[in-house]
């Protein structure tokens, strides 16, 4: 069988050109492969082409938009995750600008597809009642229960996303004073965030127990299931929400009825905006490319909005009560006023 000009690219696109000459990190390339794994779907289910007979002049903007909805409408994915499908789309059509720019035109109108407008959902977030009634459930008298500690109190101490918590191994944390731990986020960039040392006691327990410490254990997982492979992002969840039924039964005015490793994220960083960490140390700490990124959390929190109403307040009003609440007849006091 012969290829086509769309394998050709494609593969170009994925194994040479991303990892190559944008340094783009091992998870966006798997977002991107998953994202034309789709697109391959839809074109074979829906638009009836087999994949070996696909070639590029098949693909035009309307095929792409037609794509995009079938995401969201037949997959039922979110806006957000369409808009993740078209920015892989997008990355691949500006590749072949320069790499195929027969069909320049084509490709430029692809690249015109607007990103998605969605309605901003207000950030679900824990108190630090409900992370600490959440951090009481796991049973300590049991492996299981220990890593399952280490894991959820690692996972809100360092505001991390669940791929960094998932990348981890042992020779990222350390444990000489200032205790902190490596963090690969977006990108392959690397940060170093602060420990604090009831959690230090938490993990280095945990690394203790499962022989986590040693040299030749450096580059083990540090949370792993029972295979010993490390954790992956559904199995994370899992675990996650086996507590937030646990902690539910017992105040579930604490937990909301939805809770995702993200909320741990948004739990640290609105703790630590209420407790006045400067925005900037809190931008750092989560990996946030721009402090306007972070600046959501100011916005979110009710209170500090208030508390810094309050402290600009300028008393203006009259102390005194107003003659017409004072008038029992208050028709007259109308007909009378401003004459």
């Amino acid at each position: 069988m012969k290829p086509t000009d769309f394998s050709f690219y494609l593969t170009g696109f994925l194994t040479k050109y991303l990892p190559g000459e944008t340094g783009a990190s091992k998870n966006t390339i798997d977002s991107y492969r998953d994202t034309f794994i789709l697109f391959l779907r839809f074109l074979r289910d829906v638009k009836e082409i087999p994949t070996d007979q696909l070639t590029l002049n098949l693909i035009t903007k309307n095929t792409v938009v037609e794509y995009l909805d079938w995401t969201e409408e037949y997959r039922k994915c979110s806006i957000s995750t369409r808009n993740v499908r078209l920015a892989a789309l997008h990355s691949f059509f500006k590749y072949l600008q320069y790499e195929n720019p027969d069909n320049l035109l084509e490709w430029q109108k692809i690249l015109s597809i607007p990103v998605k407008k969605a309605e901003k959902k207000t950030i679900n977030y824990l108190t630090l009642n409900g992370i600490k009634l959440l951090l009481k459930m796991p049973n300590v008298n049991t492996v299981a229960g220990r890593r399952d500690l280490a894991l959820i109190s690692l996972m809100y101490d360092t505001g991390a996303r669940v791929q960094e918590i998932i990348d981890l191994t042992p020779s990222m944390v350390r444990f000489d004073k200032p205790f902190t731990i490596k963090l690969i986020g977006k990108g392959n960039k690397a940060r170093i965030v602060p420990l604090m040392e009831p959690t230090v006691k938490i993990i280095k327990k945990y690394m203790e127990e499962q022989g986590l410490l040693k040299n030749s254990s450096n580059l083990y997982p540090l949370f792993f299931n029972n295979r010993k492979e490390k954790l992956t992002r559904a199995g994370v969840n899992y675990i996650l929400t086996k507590y937030k039924n646990l902690a539910r039964k017992e105040d579930h005015t604490l937990i909301p009825e939805v809770l995702s490793c993200h909320c741990l994220r948004h739990s640290k960083a609105m703790h630590l905006l209420q407790a006045g960490v400067n925005l900037v140390y809190i931008r750092d700490m989560l990996g946030h490319t721009s402090v306007q990124v972070t600046e959501i959390y100011a916005k979110t929190d009710s209170r500090q909005k208030r508390e810094a109403i309050e402290k600009a307040y300028v008393d203006v009003l009259p102390n005194e009560e107003p003659e017409w609440q004072k008038n029992e007849d208050l028709l007259g006091w109308l007909q009378s006023f401003n004459k």
